[in-house]
């Protein structure tokens, strides 16, 4: 049996763009992000590297049905469901663990 851990996130930017992706390793993942490490993706294009939502699965195959899950949602329901567990959208990078 794996302990390995399964990430939902949501990313933003100073305007507020949302993109939602999915990770087994949720530091490395951030820290791609913020250092562009894939200049022509989209998260590089907007500068997409403030944590803003996190959920964590056992199994792969939840993590991603729920990031579809996510993708499928127009935005107002995004932000209904980031409010709800980060009223203030601070960046949760820094508390955040693959152990979470």
């Amino acid at each position: 049996m794996s302990c390995r851990r399964y990430t939902v996130y949501i990313l933003t930017n100073r305007s507020g763009t949302l993109y939602v992706g999915m990770t087994s390793d949720l530091q490395h993942r951030i820290a791609q992000h913020r250092a562009r490490t894939f200049p022509h993706a989209f998260t590089a294009r907007y500068a997409l590297g403030r944590l803003i939502y996190v959920e964590t699965f056992g199994e792969a195959r939840d993590a991603v049905q729920r990031e579809r899950q996510l993708k499928g949602w127009r935005r107002a329901k995004k932000v209904a469901l980031i409010n709800a567990q980060n009223p203030g959208w601070r960046d949760l990078a820094a508390v955040a663990s693959p152990h979470r």
